[in-house]
């Protein structure tokens, strides 16, 4: 009888717990699976913390509902696998505004991340360029082309509407500017229409027209309990051994399978197995890939990350405006680039004493220098640009919370989609029993991370033989 399969799964965020899940569910009875995490917290950038007697996110806040075409996101069948689905939650205010001359205005309709396909509906907040947006007589984009969405957007429609919408927009989402950021891999419905259409407001519309709605339905969710919930539930249903405090430090190719080196130098321990999932950042995967893969890991440790830092205040009954929150452009000089305001937005936190939890994140690639402050400074400064958008002086905190995250977001230069595929074809080529997953190759957003994290586990149960199922 042939020895149950060891698997070790590198990384114990969303994406590795997911893949771990995974193969508890299709790999064959038995199989072995260890997920190493260097660190002695499971999730990732998933993380439930408390102030003022509050639960909060310290990390990721929420996950799309739906996926691209119109289904269960991987997040929600997820959250369902583990008897979670009845802890969903939706936000109660889903109004948001942008920054604009100091103060605040709703966010326009008819965006797609902020690239208009109404010009007049976003002309109270940006004013496109006159007569840019002409037909040349053949598509935006080529068959396999890619560029930033700002050289696309600014080309069409005029720096102001990339300042004041687009790169506020993406800079929410990925801390990095619309500039250097790739259409192709962060806005792909946007690229397909673009590959067709003569016009950018023309491809705007295609690919809203193309995407699946339903209307009143939920787009956000999260879990009642705090995400952690779900990254607890995962650890648990998997089945796997856990190792915290385990950094993976080397890995080596054998005749059967890989070798491990794990821990500090001084109590090395060398494990064996027959499949490895990397599911960390880019940059420690392509440490543990230079000896095995070395073209591969160069391609890897070339992308880069921005480092955002989470500010959290607890407020005494603040007058706050009924909005989800605010993004603020570059343009504004404010070093708060969003806020969310926490117990408006979602109404099971509201508390009956008026007390307010307020987020603002802060960091924009390449203004790592302003995430050099202090704590102290740090909530000082939110307060004071809080106030001060808002328009009145918010009370002083009773609780604050700063939670930095150092490499947080990759940053999806043109290109990228094609470079990951590359990497991934060599890899599976000379080395099929090794998989990459995570938020540097395929996207963020929990549901990215979540797929990534199966999709990979698939990989490995097919190089290795076949599932269960």
């Amino acid at each position: 009888m042939a020895r149950p399969w060891r698997v070790a799964i590198v990384g114990g965020g969303v994406t590795g717990l997911a893949a771990a899940v995974r193969l508890r569910d299709r790999a064959p009875a038995g199989t072995e699976v260890t997920v190493y995490e260097q660190s002695g917290l499971l999730g990732g950038k998933l993380r439930t913390g408390e102030l003022a007697g509050q639960p909060v996110e310290f990390g990721a806040e929420s996950f799309l509902m739906r996926d691209p075409t119109g289904g269960e996101s991987a997040a929600v069948a997820l959250v369902r696998r583990l008897g979670l689905v009845d802890s969903i939650v939706h936000p109660t205010v889903g109004q948001a505004a942008l920054v604009v001359d100091g103060g605040l205005r709703p966010v326009p309709g008819g965006t797609l991340v902020g690239v208009p396909g109404d010009l007049e509906k976003v002309a109270a907040v940006a004013r496109p360029a006159a007569d840019a947006d002409r037909d040349a007589g053949r598509p935006l984009l080529g068959p396999d082309a890619d560029l930033a969405v700002g050289a696309l957007v600014r080309e069409r429609f005029g720096d102001e509407v990339v300042d004041r919408l687009v790169d506020p927009m993406l800079g929410g989402v990925y801390a990095g500017r619309a500039d250097g950021l790739s259409l192709v891999t962060t806005m792909p419905a946007l690229a397909r229409a673009a590959r067709v259409e003569h016009t950018l407001v023309g491809a705007v519309r295609a690919a809203q027209a193309a995407a699946p709605r339903t209307p009143g339905a939920p787009v956000f969710g999260t879990l009642a309990g705090g995400l952690s919930t779900l990254v607890e539930a995962a650890a648990r249903e998997s089945g796997a051994t856990i190792r915290r405090d385990a950094a993976v430090r080397e890995l080596h190719r054998t005749s059967t399978g890989w070798r491990l080196t794990v821990g500090p130098t001084r109590e090395t321990e060398h494990v064996e197995v027959d499949a490895v999932l990397l599911a960390v950042p880019a940059r420690p995967a392509a440490r543990l890939l230079a000896g095995p893969a070395p073209e591969v890991a160069a391609t890897v440790g070339g992308l880069d990350y921005a480092s955002v830092a989470l500010v959290t205040l607890a407020l005494p009954a603040p007058e706050l405006p009924e909005l989800s929150g605010f993004l603020a452009p570059a343009t504004e000089g404010l070093l708060i680039k969003a806020a969310t305001f926490f117990t408006t937005k979602w109404g099971h936190l509201r508390r009956a004493d008026g007390l307010a939890l307020l987020r603002a994140s802060v960091g924009r690639y390449g203004e790592e220098t302003s995430l050099q402050l202090t704590d102290d400074d740090l909530v000082a400064t939110v307060h004071r640009e809080l106030s001060k958008v808002l328009g009145a002086p918010l009370p002083e905190p009773v609780a604050r919370h700063v939670q930095r995250w150092g490499g947080a977001l990759p940053q999806y230069t043109p290109g990228h989609g094609a470079r990951v595929a590359a990497v991934r074809k060599g890899l599976r080529a000379a080395h099929p029993t090794l998989a990459l997953a995570g938020a540097g190759y395929d996207g963020v957003g929990i549901p990215v991370c979540v797929r990534s994290g199966e999709t990979a586990a698939e990989e490995i149960i097919t190089a290795l033989g076949g599932s269960a199922a």
